[in-house]
């Protein structure tokens, strides 16, 4: 009689749970053993003369300054030796740049040419033509033509000895504003400058050298509009004798509605060209200076 063999049955399949569970300790051993074998290889690792203390050392004595050698071979930082320097120079030039159109109308005769060819279109009876833009011009040309002897004098006593170097720049200004000073009295009026010295309150100076230049610049505008206004007179004569012949010979006519300024206009533009007008205008403005 044979013994009954026992029968093996299949193992019941785990559960999820039961899987998280066995995982989890498994996790729950291996974390001491990590943190042993990290702690280990750190001493293992680990310098033992940075654990040591180290004697401190000793302070050194400080050393005395020595003086400094002075001899001919030292670095010379003035490079551009008692010139002003470049940051210096651009800041005076944006400065008269900036001013640059206020000087051109009250120091210059700019204002009193741009008045006269203003003048001289008005009398024409042309509204628009030369252009405004053509008149500045003129005016401006003519101006650099009369100011050249001024600016170029500034230039050669004040300009460039100071880029130069071998004066500074009050000294610039004061010898700098002895040949516009100069030209401002040329071409002022004694009536238009007694008139401003009474009005700035200021003592009656000795002579024409001692004259301010806040006093002299206002007069000197006055003056130059003065004469603009005298020359524009003397444009405006020929011109208005022309309208009052064209208008009475319209009149006499019967064409009363026909505008006389419109027939003038050709009789003015001829007179105008025949006697070579611009010619005369510009002669008598640039010689009025001289």
């Amino acid at each position: 009689m044979t013994a009954a063999l026992p029968v093996l049955l299949p193992a019941a399949p785990r559960t999820a749970e039961q899987v998280s569970a066995a995982r989890g300790r498994r996790i729950v051993w291996l974390l001491p053993l990590l943190v042993l074998t990290v702690v280990a290889l750190w001493f293992l690792l680990a310098d033992p003369a940075s654990a040591a203390p180290t004697a401190p050392t000793a302070p050194t004595a400080p050393t005395a300054p020595t003086a400094p050698v002075v001899d001919g071979s030292g670095v010379d930082i003035n490079v551009g030796g008692n010139s002003p320097s470049q940051a210096v120079t651009l800041i005076l030039a944006i400065t008269v740049l900036s001013i640059a159109p206020s000087a051109l109308l009250l120091v210059t005769s700019f204002t009193k040419m741009l008045v006269v060819l203003s003048l001289t279109r008005n009398a024409l009876g042309l509204a628009s033509s030369p252009p405004n833009q053509v008149l500045t011009g003129i005016a401006l040309f003519l101006t650099i033509f009369v100011m050249g002897p001024v600016f170029g004098d500034i230039n050669d006593v004040a300009v460039q000895p100071y880029l130069d170097g071998t004066i500074t720049a009050s000294q610039a200004y004061d010898v700098g504003e002895a040949p516009l000073k100069t030209f401002l009295l040329d071409n002022t009026r004694d009536d238009e400058l007694k008139l401003m010295i009474g009005l700035s309150g200021e003592e009656k100076p000795a002579d024409e050298e001692s004259v301010s230049m806040l006093t002299l610049i206002p007069a000197f505008v006055l003056s130059e509009l003065k004469s603009a206004f005298i020359i524009g007179l003397v444009i405006f004569i020929p011109f208005l004798v022309l309208d009052m012949l064209v208008s009475a010979a319209l009149m006499s006519m019967g064409m009363m509605m026909v505008p006389p300024s419109v027939v003038a206009l050709p009789f003015k533009l001829l007179l105008f060209v025949m006697v070579d007008g611009w010619a005369l205008i510009t002669t008598a403005l640039v010689g009025s200076y001289s």
